[in-house]
C-alpha cells in the first residue's frame, strides 16, 4: 500500500480545496496533496506536494488524521494534514485550480463522499482515523474513529 497525503489550509473560517484537473481525484474537490516518493517522510510530501500544486509553501503542517483508502484501481495510506500557516498567494498549476470555501458552506457534492464524515473533525480542530473502501465510485465501507491520537 503507497502513502499518499492531503493537507487542508485553514484561515479563521475559509478552507482551501483544489480542484483536480488530473489523476486520481479529478474534477473533486480536494486538499493538496500526493504520494510520498521514495525516501521522502509524509511530512516532507505534504509541502512539496502543496508547493507544487497550488504555489504556496505550508510552515509545520501538523498531522491530523490517517485514512487506508482502497479502490479498483488505488490503494492508499493517506496521512491528512492541516496547516494554518503558508507564505505566497495560491495560484493554478497543471494539477489543480485552488479555490478558498467557508468551512461552514463546503462543496460536499462534489467532493469524495466520505470527507463529509471526516473533514468537518479536521476543520474544527479534532483528529480522525478511518478505513474507505470505494466501489464504482462509491463507498462500501466505512470505518471512522475521531479524537484518537495520530502520530
Amino acid at each position: 500500500m503507497r502513502d499518499a497525503t492531503l493537507c487542508h489550509l485553514v484561515t479563521d473560517d475559509e478552507t482551501l480545496l483544489i480542484h483536480k484537473k488530473r489523476g486520481v481525484g479529478s474534477d473533486r474537490y480536494v486538499g493538496p496533496g500526493g504520494k510520498v516518493e521514495p525516501g521522502e517522510t509524509p511530512s516532507e510530501c505534504v509541502v512539496r506536494e502543496v508547493e507544487e500544486e497550488v504555489g504556496v509553501r505550508v510552515h509545520d503542517p501538523e498531522k491530523v488524521g490517517e485514512f487506508e483508502y482502497y479502490s479498483e484501481d488505488w490503494d492508499a495510506l493517506v496521512h491528512v494534514y492541516r496547516a494554518t500557516e503558508y507564505e505566497g498567494t495560491p495560484s493554478e498549476s497543471d494539477e489543480a485550480i485552488p479555490e478558498w470555501f467557508p468551512v461552514g458552506d463546503l462543496p460536499f457534492g462534489e467532493m469524495w463522499a466520505t470527507d463529509r464524515d471526516w473533514l468537518p473533525t479536521v476543520l474544527d480542530g479534532g483528529t480522525f482515523r478511518g478505513r474507505f473502501v470505494y466501489h464504482e465510485g462509491d463507498p462500501r465501507v466505512v470505518e471512522l474513529e475521531t479524537g484518537v491520537r495520530v502520530d
